[in-house]
Order: C-alpha cells, then structure tokens, then sequence
C-alpha cells in the first residue's frame, strides 16, 4: 500500500466555500494566517444544487450580514426582502471576491486523516498538509427514514434536498412527510400545483412571519434569544436537533391551519408502512397543542419584555384523525421526505463522531486538537443556524485556532 506524499502544505485548510468558510476565511487573512479553501463545486455550490426552485430564505435580508462584507445599507423594503436560493448564491460568490477568499474550486476533498504534521487531506487535485482543519462543507444528505424500504413498488419518492418544482413528481396525490419548514413549503406548492397533498406531521415549531407589524426575527433579535449560547442552553442537544420554524419567505404566516385553507389534508407521524398502507400516529392533536402552546409562550415573551399586549395565534385546527392510508390505490402518486438533514462528514477518517454519526464538538471545537466544524445548527449560538451566525462563530473559532497556533505544545495540549 502506497501513502501519498503531500505536495502542498498549509496552516489551514477549510473545507467548504459557503458563506460560514468563506467566513472562517476572512477572519484567517486577517491574522495572516496561512489558508486554502476547498471546494468539490463552486463557491455556494449547495445554494446551487440543493434548493428547490421556489425557495426563499426564512430570514429577511437584514439578517445575510458577513464579517468583512460591507454591503451598502438597505432602505426599509430591502432588509425586508427574503432571498432567493440564486440570489443567496450570487451574495456568497459576490462576498469570495469581496475577501478575495483562497477559493480552490471543483476539488473533491476524498480523505482526511490526522498525521503527525498534524492532517493529511487528500483530493481530486492531489494531497494537502495542514496543520488545522476547519470543516465547514455545506454538503448535506437527506435523511430518509427506515420504514422508507418499505414503500410499495411503483410508487416513487425523493427528499427534499432532491425537488425542485412539481412537475418533477408523477400526476396524482403527494404524501408529504415531515412539517418544518422543508414541509410545509413543498406542501403547499404541491397542493398549489393541483396535487392533493397529504402533510404527515410530527413534533413542530408555530411561530408568525409577523407580529405588532414586525418580522417575528426583528423581535427575536432583540430579545437576544438569538444571542443565547450553546454553552448556556438547557439541553443543547435537543436545542440542535430542533425542527426549523413554521415559516416562507415574504410577509404570510403558513401553518397548518393555512395549509388546510388551501386543501391540505393533515395527518399525525407516519409511524410504519405495513403491506402497501401507511400508518398515522393518533398524537397529531397533542403535537399540535404542545406547538400553540410553546409559540404562544413566545409572543407572552415578547410583551412582557418590550410591553403591551398582542394578539395569540388561533389554536390549531385539527381533523378528524386519519390513522392509514393506502399507497396501493392510486390516490397517492409519490411521496416527498421533509425529514431533515446532516452533513455529509463520510471523507474524514478520525475517532471524533458520536453513536449516531455526527461529530462530537464543544462549540465547533472537536477534541481531535486542530479540527474544527462550523456551519452546524446551534454551533455556538442559537443565531449559528442562519447565514447571520457565521459572524460570531467565526470569530470564535478563528481566535480559538490563533491561540493554538501561539501555543509552542500545541501539538499535545490540544
């Protein structure tokens, strides 16, 4: 067996040119620190290959704030606009140029492995020696579950990070299975399309678009709910799996009671597929109340800090329960799986994941000393789900990195 031998060294290299490596990016040129970024498409190619045509950003434009992006200030109608997955693409490609970020583009990163100069990365343009790793890969995988080997012959399905537009699915009915934000979006463009859905719902997250005349981010924002740390959460693992709010781009609320204005028919969790049926949880009602309950918690949150009192959200409608249904009928044509998403870290060759596959980090740092991870879900804050929590998180990673690097045993102590 032959080892390569590396051609390239350098201090770091981050993998992923999305907007939290190109992030990492800026924060490193302005330490002076020595860095590659490597990317197996182009720079926001997940922005370019993973969103469905209609997709707009959750977060209006007020939000798409970078460290180093001096982007001229936005009248009122602009920090109000919600971006488009090919507008998020251009912000990120404008934002490498701006940086003038070491982008290395079309490199397949195949295996990364710790060495005793600290990690071998090999890719498709040859061998690289860093001493630090930064990953930061918007490559994601949907996660389908299980039960999905057992769909009948002839009915097809593909996750969400796969659709694009409804023509891409057979005439007829759609079963839609998750209801955050992915689900309901897609449900209702389906719905829209002349597909009678069918919205298979579990545990979820009800919030406004709008409240007292504001985005329900502008009141979030300056509760400093956004602000919490992970350090300071309860439970930050339940914190970091949480199903993305309830929410489309623009001005409307969609929940499920829109979604069954518009002819959605909801139903509980699929909890099996059993000889062609698919089978419901009856716990939609208990699923629905508990998410009234806790956005209801949140808005008595917002009037108690900035005073006055608003309206509350009218409780979930739900229906009478619907506990099967037949994939053998032809009431339904294919199916979508809204049921979420990881990153795809399969490259990398070190003892730091954890029992269900994702990586072990105490706010982005892993205890492999010199590998870092960022652009994950509630990395140091809750705001590091949006493009706005790469200012900080980058900050923190790049200070925690300096300081590593000015450690003469830095090799040993981690």
């Amino acid at each position: 067996m032959t080892t390569s031998v590396p051609s390239r060294r350098t201090t770091v290299a981050v993998i992923g040119a999305g907007h939290s490596g190109l992030a990492v990016s800026h924060r490193l040129s302005a330490e002076g620190i020595d860095h590659v970024v490597l990317e197996r498409g182009q720079v926001a190619h997940s922005w370019r290959t993973q969103r469905w045509d209609s997709l707009r950003l959750l977060t209006p434009s007020w939000m798409n704030r970078l460290p180093g992006l001096d982007a001229p200030p936005l009248g009122p109608a602009e920090a109000e606009e919600f971006l488009t997955a090919a507008q998020v693409a251009a912000l990120v490609a404008h934002y490498a140029d701006v940086i003038a970020a070491p982008v290395h583009e079309n490199v397949d990163v195949h295996h990364i492995s710790p060495d005793p100069d600290g990690f071998l990365v090999e890719t498709s343009a040859g061998p690289w020696s860093a001493e630090h790793v930064v990953l930061a890969t918007g490559s994601v995988r949907g996660v389908v579950p299980a039960l999905a080997a057992e769909l009948p012959r002839g009915v097809p399905s593909v996750h969400a990070v796969d659709y694009r537009r409804p023509s891409q699915l057979p005439t007829g009915g759609v079963l839609v299975v998750g209801a955050a934000a992915s689900g309901v979006q897609i449900a209702a463009e389906l719905q829209a399309s002349g597909r009678p859905v069918t919205l298979a719902v579990g545990e979820h997250v009800r919030v406004p678009r709008r409240y007292h005349g504001r985005d329900i981010f502008a009141w979030i924002e300056e509760a400093g709910i956004l602000d919490e740390r992970w350090d300071e959460l309860d439970d930050i693992t339940r914190a970091r799996r949480l199903s993305s709010f309830q929410l489309v781009g623009g001005t409307s609320s969609l929940d499920l009671n829109t979604l069954q204005e518009l002819g959605v028919r909801v139903v509980g969790k699929l909890a099996g597929l059993r000889d062609g049926t698919a089978l419901f949880s009856g716990s939609l009602a208990n699923m629905a109340a508990l998410a009234d309950l806790k956005a209801n918690r949140l808005l008595n949150s917002i009037d108690q800090t900035f005073g006055g009192a608003g309206e509350r959200l009218e409780p979930t409608r739900v229906p009478e329960p619907l506990l099967s249904l037949s994939l053998t009928s032809g009431e339904i044509g294919s199916v979508v799986w809204a049921t979420g998403i990881k990153p795809d870290h399969g490259f990398l060759d070190a003892d730091v994941f954890d029992h269900k596959g994702a990586i072990r980090h105490d706010g982005g740092v892993t205890d492999l000393p010199g590998l870092y991870v960022t652009g994950l879900p509630v990395l140091r804050r809750r705001r590091s789900t949006y493009i706005d929590g790469a200012r900080e998180d980058s900050a923190d990673l790049v200070a925690h990195l300096s300081e590593r690097l000015a450690t003469p045993t830095r090799r040993t102590a981690g």
